[in-house]
C-alpha cells in the first residue's frame, strides 16, 4: 500500500514534536518508500492520462464490489477481468525502468500499447470461454489464435509484475517455464495454453482466484478504514496504554505498527507511514537512531501476522489448507501475541539498561479523546464476528466496507464528498495491483513445481541434505524460506514455499498441516528484517538517518521471538490449538519465560546490567526453556536462574547499574 493511501496522526505539539521535523520525516518517508519499495515506483505525471487510470481502477473496483454482492463470475472469468484490468492500469502507471523520471509527464506511446494489448489478451479469455471451455478444444486442439494470444498474455503479466513488484520473482518464474519446457520436455504450445487458459493452475490457479474473490474486498476494506482516520486513532490508544511506562515511546511505537500493520498487508510501506511518525519521537525520548529505526521495522513487519487481517498470503492459505480463513484467524491469534510480547520484551530491557523514561501524562492523548472515536473499531469487530459466525471472508469485508463508509460520515474531518469517494475507489485498485500481479507469477512456479513433480523432486533433496534430521530439514526450509523472502513479496514468497517446502513438513514428517503452512508463512514475513536485504529495515533506516545494516541487525535481534515461536508450533503445536489445554499451558509458559530471558541477554539487561558469564546463561537458559520438553526446559531455567541470581548480587553490591528507571515499569 503506497504511503498517500495512510493518514498520520498530525498530533505533533500535544506528544512535543518539532512540526518541521515531522514533515522533513514524511518526506524522507515519501523518498525511502521510492527507493526500496518497487510497488511506489509509480507516474506522478500522468497528465491526461490520469482520467484513463482513474477510469479504469474506478470500473475495477466497482466490479469487485457487484461480484462480492451479486456472486462471482466463473473463475476463468472472474481471474481474466481482474488480471485483465490490473495489468492494464500497471503499463499505464508503472514506467519500464526506475531510470526514467516518475514525475514525466504522460504516457510513452508504447506503454499505452502494452496497456492495451494486456487487456485484450485477458478480455480474450472473457469472449472466447466458450470455446476455451468447451470439449471440441480438448479433441480437436487449440487453434494457433489461441497460441499467439496466450503467448503474449504471458509475456506481458511477467513485463507488468517486473515493474510494480520486482525482478527477482519474474526470475523465478522464467525458470520454472524453463524447467517445464527445455528439461521436462513439455511442448511450448501445450506449456502455454495450460498456464494461460485454465483455471487449476498457471496464471489463473488458486492464487488468482483468491484475488479476484477476497483479498481485492479485504484491501477495499483497508483503504476505506484508513479513510476513517483509523491511524491517528490506533497511535493515539498506543501512546495513552504505554506511552507512560519506561521506554514508553518504543513501545507505543511497537503496539501502533502492528495494530496498523495488519490492515496495511506491507512492512515497507508500513514502516515508512508509522516511522515518519513514531521514529522521531522515539530519538527524541534518547532511543539510538539505529534502535527506533529497527523497532519500528520490527512491529510492522509482525503487523501482516495479526489477526483479523494477516495480509493477502493468509486467504490463500486457507485454500490451500482447506482450513476456513475463520479457523486460521484464531489459530494465529497466539504466535501472533508471543511476536509483539517478545519485541515488548526487547524494548523494555533495552530502555532499562539505557535509563529512558516514559512521557508525562501531560503529553498523551486523554482517554476522553478515545472514547470518542471508539466507533473507529467498529468495522474490524464486525469483520471478525461475521467470519467467527461463518460468513464468507467475501461477505464479512462487504459489511465491513459498509460499517467503515457509514462511520467516514460521522465526523467532518473524515466525511467523503464524491471526488472522495472516487478517489478511494481508484485508490483500492492502486493498492492491488502489486498483490495481483504477484500472484499471477506465483501461479506460474506454483503450477509448475506441482504439475511436474519438482516439488517431490526438492523435497526429497533437502531430506538428502539433512540426512533425515528433522532439525535441520525445518532449518533448510527456514532459511528458503528467508532467502526467497529477500526477493520476492510475502503473497508470492508463501505460494512458492507452500508448493515446495511445506509439503517436505507434512509429508515426510507428520508435521500437522497447519503447522507447516504456518511455518513458511511467518519466515516468509520475517525475511523484510532479515539481513542481508531487510527492506523494512532499510526504509526504516532512511527516516532514521541511521546505518541500514547496524538497523537490520538491530531488527534482527528484536523479532528474536519470532524466528523460534515457528519451531516450537512445529515441535508442539498446541500453540496453534492443535492439542489439549494440559499441552499448551506448560508450553506456553515454558515459552515466555525463555523468550523473557533471551531478551534479557540480548539486551544486556535483565535485574541489572549484564556481563559476558550471566548474559550467556540467560540465551542457553532461554533457548532451552523455549524447547518444548519439561526436561529440557527445567535446565534451562536452571541456568536462567543462576544468571538472575548473579545479577541479583552485583546490584546489592552496587556493582551493577540498575538503571534509571524503577523495575516494573
Amino acid at each position: 500500500m503506497s504511503s498517500a493511501d495512510h493518514e498520520q496522526d498530525p498530533r505533533s505539539a500535544e506528544l512535543e514534536v518539532d512540526p518541521a521535523e515531522t514533515a522533513e520525516a514524511e518526506e524522507q518517508a515519501r523518498e525511502v518508500l521510492r527507493e526500496h519499495d518497487t510497488s511506489s515506483r509509480f507516474r506522478t505525471n500522468l497528465g491526461v492520462w490520469a482520467w484513463v487510470v482513474g477510469g479504469l481502477s474506478v470500473a475495477l473496483t466497482i466490479f469487485h464490489l457487484y461480484t462480492g454482492l451479486f456472486g462471482s463470475r466463473p473463475s476463468l472469468i472472474q481471474g481474466a477481468i481482474h488480471l485483465g484490468g490490473a495489468t492494464s492500469i500497471i503499463f499505464l502507471l508503472y514506467p519500464a525502468s526506475k531510470r526514467l523520471s516518475p514525475a514525466r509527464r504522460g504516457v510513452p506511446w508504447y506503454d499505452l500499447l502494452l496497456s492495451l494489448v494486456a487487456l485484450g489478451s485477458n478480455l480474450f479469455i472473457v469472449v472466447q470461454y466458450d470455446h476455451l471451455s468447451s470439449n471440441i478444444v480438448q479433441i480437436m486442439g487449440f487453434r494457433d489464435l489461441d497460441y499467439v494470444v496466450a503467448t503474449i498474455g504471458i509475456v506481458l503479466v511477467l513485463e507488468a509484475t517486473r515493474r510494480c513488484v520486482g525482478l527477482p520473482i519474474v526470475l523465478i518464474a522464467l525458470a520454472a517455464i524453463g524447467y517445464s519446457v527445455l528439461i521436462v520436455g513439455q511442448s511450448w504450445e501445450n506449456y502455454v495454453v495450460g498456464t494461460f487458459f485454465t483455471s487449476r493452475s498457471g496464471i489463473f490457479g488458486t492464487p488468482i482466484q483468491v484475488s479476484s474473490t477476497f483479498i481485492f474486498l479485504f484491501l477495499l476494506f483497508a483503504v476505506v478504514l484508513i479513510r476513517t482516520n483509523i491511524g491517528a486513532f490506533f497511535n493515539d490508544l498506543a501512546f495513552r496504554a504505554t506511552g507512560r511506562y519506561t521506554g514508553g515511546p518504543a513501545k507505543a511505537a511497537v503496539a501502533a505498527s502492528g495494530l496498523q500493520g495488519m490492515i496495511s498487508g506491507s512492512s515497507v510501506a508500513n514502516t515508512v507511514a508509522s516511522g515518519s511518525f513514531t521514529i522521531p519521537i522515539m530519538k527524541k525520548a534518547g532511543f539510538r537512531p539505529h534502535f527506533a529505526a529497527a523497532t519500528e521495522a520490527t512491529a510492522s513487519t509482525g503487523g501482516q501476522l495479526m489477526p483479523p487481517i494477516m495480509g493477502a498470503a493468509a486467504f490463500i492459505m486457507a485454500e490451500y489448507t482447506g482450513i476456513p480463513y475463520n479457523e486460521i484467524i484464531v489459530i494465529a491469534i497466539i504466535p501472533a501475541a508471543l511476536y509483539f510480547f517478545g519485541a515488548f520484551l526487547s524494548v523494555h530491557f533495552e530502555a532499562k539498561r539505557s535509563g529512558i523514561r516514559g512521557l508525562p501524562n501531560s503529553q498523551l492523548p486523554t482517554w476522553k479523546s478515545l472514547l470518542v472515536r471508539l466507533d473507529l473499531i467498529l468495522p474490524l469487530i464486525i469483520i471478525v464476528f461475521m467470519m467467527l459466525s461463518g460468513y464468507s471472508p467475501a461477505r464479512a469485508a462487504l459489511w465491513g466496507i459498509g460499517v467503515a463508509f457509514v462511520l467516514s460520515f460521522v465526523r467532518k474531518s473524515t466525511r467523503l464528498s464524491f471526488a472522495g469517494i472516487v478517489k478511494t475507489l481508484e485508490a483500492a485498485a492502486r493498492t492491488a495491483l502489486p498483490v495481483i500481479a504477484a500472484c499471477a507469477t506465483a501461479g506460474i512456479v506454483a503450477g509448475t513445481v506441482t504439475g511436474t513433480g519438482l516439488g517431490g523432486r526438492l523435497g526429497n533433496g533437502v531430506i538428502d541434505l539433512a540426512q533425515g534430521n528433522f532439525l535441520l530439514v525445518l532449518f533448510f526450509t527456514m532459511l528458503a524460506s528467508l532467502v526467497l523472502g529477500m526477493g520476492l513479496p510475502t503473497t508470492a514468497n508463501y505460494v512458492v514455499t507452500a508448493t515446495v517446502a511445506a509439503p517436505i513438513l507434512y509429508n515426510n514428517f507428520d508435521v500437522p498441516l497447519i503447522s507447516a503452512h504456518m511455518f513458511v508463512f511467518f519466515f516468509g514475513i520475517l525475511a523484510d528484517i532479515t539481513p542481508p536485504v531487510c527492506l523494512a529495515a532499510y526504509a526504516g533506516s532512511g527516516i532514521a538517518g541511521s546505518n541500514p545494516l547496524k538497523t537490520g541487525v538491530t531488527a534482527l535481534k528484536l523479532a528474536i521471538a519470532g524466528f523460534l515461536i515457528p519451531y516450537v508450533f512445529v515441535l508442539e503445536p498446541a500453540l496453534l490449538l492443535d492439542g489439549t489445554v494440559a499441552e499448551l499451558i506448560p508450553a506456553l509458559v515454558t515459552v515466555i519465560l525463555g523468550m523473557t530471558a533471551i531478551a534479557g541477554g540480548l539486551a544486556g539487561f535483565l535485574v541489572t546490567r549484564g556481563r559476558a558469564a550471566d548474559r550467556t546463561l540467560l540465551l542457553v537458559g532461554g533457548v532451552l526453556m523455549v524447547y518444548p520438553s519439561i526436561m529440557v526446559s527445567l535446565i534451562g531455567m536452571g541456568l536462567a536462574a543462576v544468571a538472575i541470581v548473579i545479577q541479583v548480587i552485583r546490584r546489592r553490591r552496587g556493582t551493577g547499574d540498575a538503571g534509571a528507571v524503577p523495575v516494573g515499569a
